[in-house]
């Protein structure tokens, strides 16, 4: 592929709802660009886009993939984003990396959750957009009652520009309102305007004309004096209010027929900015322009670890141009990096460039210490662009090596796939021992445990995590124990006698020594102390740790020749096993502090259900259309919420999760959790 300059790049991402089609638009894209030579299906699992084995089992996009392909003397980077929620990590780096937006809704399906998100996720990158109104042939589509909930819900500044031929069956072309001419089948082919969809059309091209208009003084002069604008001048009209925001094409067809693709495509060369057209505002408040022979500052938008290139990494250039075989400063690492071969990237292929200009996407393989988000710059002239916000995680899971060859490879493997989604973390609870997976939602840590078997070949089992309950005491007590032990030589000797008091939650552990006299020897006192803390670890309700309490060595007894260290931690132990059993012993659940947006309409059924959680709604904020409600409730309640909540609020919900204290278990609990114990002690 030729190299373009800045002005003749479009950098555009699909995004939408899951199964809108954007992978078969995708793929349509491609084939009409002579890109590929045959039109691949997503159910097949030969698409373009969808090569990840992942993909390809389970029918829809969990990675992005960038699309180059070349169309009317411009380049057309096309990146393909997954619909399915818990994969956004990937659509928030696809939208960071373009300069425009196509949000693909199904004409029979209409606005869904993902569009709005899709819309939401435009919004926070200030991006110009266009709506694909795909599956045009599908049974029920209505493209008029789409255009109107678009409009219902973003506004009147979504115009339409093509009127479908037919629908459904009958589906076969689209009206441009512009040119007034009907395309019709795959090739597209010019036709006149049926008769009857001539007024429908004349009225919807007035509203098309009407809004080019407003974009310029000129233009609306002209318009309202009742002078017919030309068709450049129209254009140009709807460029300006395309690119300023304040206009949002609406075009129709169907991607799987590959219907009415190709004016898709001449509307992203027609209307769309390119890099040239945007200025990029940097970290210290300046702002740079796509010039290929400026000062070079390249965003890294996405990182893949493949087990035989190693870490390939996806990046823009902003300002310069990157080069193969030179160095490079990571600006948000402070440290240099050398540059290898540099490829452009369709789908899986790969082509080997000398260089890649402002404006264009590449990748380059075996970075040492760069990461999703950093920028590649000069040192001499440092640049840091603005990263890419990802959502915190909000599902998790404890994985297990299934095998020791496994349990020695583990490790490594967590941490290169969590190099390549941002939006998993990897963590070791202190407190169960367990290895905890967070990600998105479950579908998104299962897809990263099935990633690590095929790339790495560390095979690893999901289970829900472990709820790390404690223990404690409620009352004071004291206890004492002799331990004694004759074997045939030195036998072993030690009297323990200790108090017990609760502390406030949260306080840990204290001890005190209150011996006098000398009845345990000095050399002794901490071996006591070693001893209650090992005890601690194992309590005496369900062998949950016990926390929050103070222990006092008040008296005891040695041996001058049978005593010694173990001794006197045996007896410490035993000594504290003993008191703490007398000291209205309890058990402790972890709390989360919950929040949780949701719809208004959704507030009462999300509350209702915190209930049925023992959670305690701690209040509610309006914002906007939605509610953000606080609550507190117990880990083991809400372990699987986002499932719960996305079931709830038809996935228009979200939440964040933290831990905020533990709390003593209602009793009606307890005898549960200690039955557990038991069978998993047996």
């Amino acid at each position: 592929m030729k190299e373009y300059a800045a002005e003749n790049i479009r950098n555009v991402a699909l995004t939408g709802h899951g199964s809108t089609g954007k992978t078969s638009l995708s793929e349509a894209m491609l084939f009409n660009a002579k890109a590929i030579n045959r039109l691949g299906r997503v159910d097949d699992g030969n698409t373009t886009s969808d090569f990840d084995p992942d993909e390809v089992r389970r029918s829809f996009s969990v990675n992005l993939s960038v699309l180059p392909c070349e169309w009317q003397s411009n380049k057309l980077n096309i990146l393909d984003t997954p619909g399915y929620a818990d994969f956004v990590g990937e659509v928030k780096c696809g939208v960071r990396a373009a300069d425009a937006a196509v949000i693909v809704v199904c004409g029979a399906s209409g606005v869904q959750v993902g569009t709005e998100y899709a819309w939401i996720y435009a919004d926070e990158q200030n991006l110009p957009r266009l709506v694909f109104i795909n599956r045009m042939e599908r049974e029920n589509a209505d493209f008029h009652q789409t255009l109107s909930q678009l409009q219902g819900m973003f506004g009147q500044k979504c115009v339409a520009f093509q009127l479908p031929l037919g629908a459904q069956a009958d589906f076969r072309g689209v009206v441009d309102l512009l040119t007034m001419k009907a395309y019709v089948g795959e090739k597209g082919e010019a036709q006149e305007v049926p008769e009857e969809l001539i007024e429908q059309a004349a009225s919807l091209r007035e509203k098309l004309v009407e809004a080019a208009a407003e974009t310029d003084d000129a233009l609306i002069t002209k318009y309202l004096e009742g002078e017919d604008l030309t068709e450049d001048e129209l254009r140009q009209g709807l460029k300006t209010g395309v690119c300023q925001g304040s206009l949002i094409p609406v075009l129709t067809g169907s991607a799987t027929k590959n219907v009415a693709v190709t004016l898709l495509m001449d509307a992203l060369c027609s209307y769309v900015p390119s890099p040239a057209d945007m200025a990029v505002a940097v970290k210290d408040g300046e702002s740079i322009k796509a010039d290929a022979k400026g000062p070079l500052a390249a965003l890294v938008f996405k990182t893949t670890a493949d087990p035989y290139v190693g870490r390939l990494t996806y990046f823009r250039v902003y300002s310069g141009t990157l080069k193969a075989d030179s160095q490079a400063w990571n600006a948000n690492k402070g440290s240099a990096e050398r540059i290898g071969p540099l490829y452009l990237i369709r789908g899986k292929s790969q082509e080997q460039v000398s260089q890649v200009v402002a404006g264009d996407l590449g990748a380059v393989a075996k970075l040492a210490e760069t990461s999703t988000g950093d920028t590649l710059t000069t040192r001499e002239k440092s640049i840091i662009l603005p990263g890419i916000s990802f959502p915190e995680p909000a599902f998790s899971g404890a994985v297990h090596p299934k095998s020791k060859a496994d349990l020695d490879k583990m490790g490594s493997a967590l941490s290169r796939i969590a190099e390549e989604d941002p939006t998993l973390r990897v963590s070791r609870s202190q407190d169960t021992s367990e290895t905890i997976m967070s990600g998105l939602g479950d579908s998104h840590v299962e897809v990263a445990v099935e990633k690590i078997r095929r790339k790495f070949g560390v095979d690893l089992e999901m289970t829900t995590p472990k709820v790390p309950y404690k223990e404690t005491i409620t009352a004071g007590s004291s206890a004492e124990y002799t331990h004694k032990k004759q074997t045939g030589g030195h036998g072993q000797y030690a009297r323990v006698a200790i108090e017990l008091e609760p502390l406030p939650r949260g306080s840990g552990f204290e001890f005190t020594n209150r011996i006098v006299g000398g009845v345990v020897p000095k050399q002794y006192i901490s071996s006591v102390e070693k001893g209650i803390v090992e005890a601690m670890h194992e309590g005496v309700l369900a062998r949950y740790p016990l926390i929050d309490m103070k222990a006092t060595l008040f008296d005891g007894k040695d041996h001058p020749v049978d005593s010694s260290d173990i001794a006197f931690k045996i007896a410490a132990a035993a000594a504290l096993k003993k008191g703490a059993q007398d000291a209205h012993p309890v058990l402790l659940e972890p709390i989360m502090n919950l929040q949780v947006a949701v719809p208004e309409a959704n507030t009462g059924d999300v509350i209702s259900d915190l209930n049925g959680k023992r959670a305690k709604v701690m209040g509610m904020t309006p914002e906007g259309t939605r509610t953000v409600i606080e609550a507190q409730a117990p880990m083991a309640e809400v372990q699987h919420y986002a499932a719960d909540l996305r079931s709830m609020t038809q996935g228009r919900g979200s939440y964040s999760m933290q831990f905020s204290h533990y709390e003593e278990v209602p009793a009606h609990v307890v005898q549960h959790i200690i039955e557990q114990a038991e069978e998993k002690k047996g």
